[in-house]
């Protein structure tokens, strides 16, 4: 990718900063380029090491990723070498969570000294073929795997970066809400690079405007706006972190009203009620498949901070159907069937107790402005057209009776999520005039 080294190098810190800022049991980040094809050199950008609140930045002394990195063919997967995560997760397009050290097949370190390593876990960051390559994708010149078979040809994407993160000892699994929230941010960071790039190609098109003025002007116009387009990632971002602030409002809540019935006990009921039922099917597979995958979609919706509306859309199109399709389809659920049709209309009623004035008005350990300003900034959906909410959403974060766990780490992350946003905003008026000069066939003032 044609990316300028020092916003390359930026643009990694600030990922792996909201990692770190979010994710409260990880410790170190660490970013790699992977590229360009068929070499696919892998090279540490940067990493970074949390201490006591603050990141520490800087490459290890002795790594066979620092510039220049490693070749293909010296992490890939090949008989007789060293298995290396990086190998997998290049040619594989897959995530890699080292959750168990002590099993951890692909630990370098484990393979030449015994050593166990660290938990950490590593995501490819996939960029679309299309995007990256556009029309030249016939002309693409994939690397062989170990038995000198091309890899990629049959996927949408290629891999440009792998991103490493560190975490404390049995603080992470596969597939939890960590490794999920930095798969997220994957799609962020490859966002960003393809960002990057196409800025790249769109500085070097501007030096050839003078005398291809009007024709290409049109060209511009789409790359420019296809550039902004993709830098609403960091809408995504900012709601995801949001979510932070949800979890601590609705455990104020939990404090304030004990007996209250929330979302979490009515699940946790109706996990007790499937279970129940599940042991008791007598082998129907399907049947087993189903609530199978209910009762995982019930615990995640547990786990999650999402906003009431999305809630009620998980309820309506995972949950309810499936307890449909169970209470209809086999009778050992006949005796509680009644509890679960209860169950779930409560569900339902228990997303919005979060929004509900009248609680928060009684909360008296809480100040006034709280009452109202946290639940609003907290559920709302950020977007371009409220970008304005964001100071206030700064300004919540400074109010000296708001006591929440992570309080400095969460405002920092959100603090350079807007200075993304401002400079969005500005961009976008300077690429609307660049336009209107370029169309016009006029001098920028």
């Amino acid at each position: 990718m044609q990316i300028n080294r020092d916003l390359l190098e930026i643009t990694c810190k600030n990922t792996i900063e909201a990692i770190l800022s979010c994710l409260e049991c990880a410790t170190k980040g660490t970013i790699y380029m992977i590229g360009p094809m068929p070499e696919l050199q892998a090279e540490r950008v940067t990493s970074g090491i949390i201490d006591d609140g603050q990141i520490k930045w800087g490459l290890p002394e002795d790594s066979d990723y620092n510039p220049p990195g490693k070749t293909w063919e010296q992490y890939r997967d090949t008989r007789g070498h060293l298995l290396e995560a990086m190998g997998w997760c290049v040619e594989q397009q897959k995530s890699w969570t080292a959750d168990n050290p002590q099993e951890d097949i692909r630990s370098v370190r484990k393979q030449l000294r015994g050593e166990v390593e660290d938990y950490h876990h590593m995501e490819p960051v996939l960029v679309k073929k299309s995007d990256l390559y556009g029309s030249d994708i016939h002309k693409l010149d994939y690397p062989l795997d170990g038995n000198g078979r091309p890899i990629w040809q049959d996927s949408g994407y290629v891999v440009v970066a792998v991103i490493k993160i560190h975490f404390l000892p049995f603080s992470i699994r596969r597939g939890d809400r960590f490794t999920r929230m930095i798969n997220k941010l994957s799609t962020t960071l490859g966002t960003e690079l393809l960002s990057l790039h196409l800025r790249g190609i769109c500085l070097e098109t501007r030096a050839k405007l003078a005398k291809e003025r009007l024709q290409v002007s049109n060209t511009i116009a789409h790359e420019l706006r296809n550039t902004l387009a993709k830098l609403g990632f960091v809408f995504s971002t900012i709601n995801t972190m949001m979510s932070f602030l949800r979890d601590q409002w609705e455990l104020e809540i939990q404090k304030a009203y004990p007996s209250l019935e929330n979302k979490r006990t009515i699940l946790a009921r109706l996990n007790e009620l499937l279970l129940l039922g599940k042991s008791r099917l007598d082998g129907n597979k399907e049947l087993v498949r189903v609530s199978s995958q209910l009762l995982a979609e019930q615990e995640e919706l547990s786990s999650l901070f999402l906003l009431p509306k999305h809630e009620e859309m998980w309820l309506h199109e995972k949950i309810r159907p499936k307890w449909d399709l169970l209470v209809s389809t086999s009778c050992v659920w006949d005796s509680c069937k009644d509890e679960v049709v209860q169950l779930l209309e409560r569900l339902e009623k228990a997303f919005w107790l979060v929004l509900d004035k009248g609680l928060a008005l009684k909360m008296e350990h809480l100040p006034a402005e709280l009452k109202t300003s946290w639940p609003e900034l907290a559920y709302t959906q950020f977007s371009a057209n409220n970008r304005s909410s964001l100071e206030q959403a700064l300004n919540l974060l400074e109010h000296p009776e708001l006591n929440i766990e992570h309080k400095l780490k969460v405002k920092k992350a959100l603090s350079s999520m807007k200075v993304v946003v401002d400079t969005i905003a500005r961009v976008e008026d300077q690429t609307n005039n660049m336009l209107l000069s370029l169309k016009n066939g006029t001098t920028l003032k």
